[in-house]
């Protein structure tokens, strides 16, 4: 399918307006006391679901009187951080929090616009990067009301509201047809893959649990050291400069292990800075959750990199993958949850942590126990491989499934454009 064979059919030469939203629609104006909602029917930035997710029962209600209601047909924008892509059309009345935008289309528009076909340019890539692009502020940005009204909607045959309507109603149609096969897709995928996570764990922690085996459970400030980072901003980074390990990264784009950084700093910093060596074990001393805190990443690049000071290199001579994998495991993380503080954020207690014991195999001879830890690291490397990696096994699966749907939808709504209209 292209975008020429498609709606140059279904258009056949027919006109296409581009209106700014605000020509068709409006904020909602109507307001709705807090008190005849309930959890079905309040929507707060919260129980919308980041990635167009659509909505979830709220899990609290507003401790305001008056809220901005919305209809069904209405489309509700979560307007802080934009790119989180929370978008729905409400299916039903209620009321929603001032972090959330409920658009309504016009009376006289409502006889030329169909809300789902509204809805599915208010849902695209491209609005959403047109909203981040107006939105104010750094660590919460927030979504522009009036840039939002300035973002432009095609309206074919717009001198025939039943034909605009059929043309509206068909590309809608095909465009629910490719959302329902594709949810239907990644939910088995998804499925699978949770049950293929579930068994590898099962099976790591069993391995690594050593039944039987000749094995020696020593504390970590035993086999190695930990080395605390140095800090630095945001405002350090550069696009080329000395490789850097943020703390943050490490629960959101690093996995068991990575030999390329994502991040870089200015290289005038470069003896302001404490540095993981390769095979050493970068772990952060703080995070949102307890499992967060003390997640590691064995780092296997060719060079040294610079580490956060909200993380710690542990320095030893064991495979750096395996302890990776072991500060993993169920009864790991269960021990490491004695030390850590409780505080407003969680934080690793270094000390205790440092006492924790990790299985060395054959302690009595060094290369056989190398050879053994490479050995298990080898099998849980398949196993981790299909369960999260995202070139291949059910992730790679996952992610082409949804590529293949971004891709119609963006030619199903890549209506022709004249020059003179900016988005």
């Amino acid at each position: 399918m292209s975008s020429l064979s498609f709606l140059g059919k279904l258009l056949n030469g027919i006109s296409v307006e581009w209106k700014t939203l605000g020509d068709i629609a409006e904020y909602s104006s109507t307001r709705v006391d807090a008190a005849n909602l309930d959890a079905s029917s309040f929507v707060g930035v919260d129980n919308l679901v980041s990635e167009r997710g659509g909505r979830i029962d709220a899990s609290y209600l507003p401790n305001t009187e008056r809220l901005s209601a919305y209809e069904p047909g209405d489309i509700l924008l979560g307007n802080i951080r934009p790119y989180l892509k929370k978008v729905w059309k409400a299916t039903n009345s209620g009321g929603c929090s001032g972090d959330v935008l409920a658009i309504r289309i016009l009376g006289e528009f409502k006889k030329i616009i169909q809300p789902s076909f509204l809805y599915y340019f208010l849902s695209s890539d491209e609005f959403f990067a047109y909203s981040m692009q107006h939105a104010r502020g750094a660590k919460m940005p927030r979504g522009s009301k009036a840039a939002i009204m300035k973002y432009v909607i095609p309206v074919p045959c717009p001198g025939s509201p039943k034909k605009s309507l059929e043309i509206q109603a068909e590309i809608v149609r095909i465009l629910d047809t490719f959302t329902e096969v594709t949810a239907e897709l990644t939910a088995e995928l998804t499925a699978e893959l949770t049950a293929r996570k579930k068994q590898y764990n099962y099976y790591r922690d069993r391995l690594l649990s050593f039944d039987g085996m000749e094995v020696e459970w020593k504390p970590l400030g035993e086999i190695g050291e930990f080395i605390r980072g140095k800090r630095f901003t945001k405002a350090d980074y550069v696009e080329e400069g000395i490789s850097v390990i943020h703390y943050g990264e490490i629960y959101t784009r690093y996995g068991v292990w990575a030999d390329h950084a994502f991040s870089q700093v200015r290289t005038d910093m470069a003896g302001s800075l404490r540095y993981a060596e390769p095979g050493d074990v970068v772990l952060t001393d703080v995070g949102e959750t307890v499992d967060d805190v003390g997640k590691a990443v064995a780092w296997l690049g060719d060079k040294k990199v610079a580490i956060h000071d909200h993380c710690y290199a542990f320095r030893h001579s064991m495979n750096p993958k395996f302890i990776s994998y072991c500060m993993q495991t169920q009864f790991f993380i269960a021990k490491k949850a004695k030390y850590v503080a409780r505080t407003k954020v969680n934080t690793l207690l270094i000390n205790g942590f440092s006492k924790i014991e990790i299985p060395v195999p054959y302690p009595d001879d060094p290369e056989k126990s190398l050879a053994e830890q490479a050995r298990i690291v080898a099998i849980l490397d398949k196993f981790d491989a299909l369960t999260h990696s995202i070139s291949e096994g059910l992730p790679r699966e996952i992610e082409l499934r949804q590529k293949q749907y971004k891709r119609y939808r963006d030619l199903l709504l890549n209506f022709p454009k004249p020059a003179e209209v900016e988005v």
